[in-house]
């Protein structure tokens, strides 16, 4: 999910550039060998085949990383405790709105059947109007604005 995050703040929370690691890394045994990383901290990792995205060094789930080596980029990331709260936010949200039969993920904007019974739901609340299905995006949008970067 931080992979995600982070890419829709367009912010990768790099404090300065020499915190972007280039060169050819190795992930042996499901653990980078990066010694510039300390325990705890994310990282970004750029040009792998496999292993592309946000990990958390030094606790990595099992099998989050494949054993391989590659030339790219290994970014030291100092992402706030918020964000990382936030994300856990959003992986709830998600998994309670974006689940397949989520009233949230209907097609329909509005049902009439015979009778008193009718439906309706939010177009998305962006002011656009069609059937948007509602986003996390729309729905942590203010709480993101905040660490958004334009670039």
């Amino acid at each position: 999910m931080l992979t995600e995050l982070c890419q829709e703040i367009r912010n990768w929370f790099v404090r300065k550039d020499a915190d972007m690691h280039h060169g050819t890394f190795e992930i042996r045994g499901g653990a980078i060998i990066a010694p510039f990383l300390v325990s705890g901290q994310y990282y970004r990792i750029i040009g792998s085949i496999f292993n592309d995205g946000v990990h958390q060094y030094g606790k990595e789930a099992d099998g989050e990383l494949t054993d391989e080596t590659w030339d790219g980029s290994v970014w030291a990331l100092a992402i706030p405790k918020e964000i990382v709260e936030l994300a856990g936010e959003i992986e709830a949200w998600r998994a309670k709105y974006e689940a397949a039969d989520s009233p949230a993920m209907s097609p329909f904007t509005s049902e009439n059947y015979f009778g008193d019974y009718s439906y309706s739901k939010s177009g998305g609340g962006n002011g656009a109007s069609g059937s948007a299905a509602a986003s996390w995006k729309l729905q942590f949008s203010a709480a993101l604005n905040r660490w958004r970067k334009i670039l």
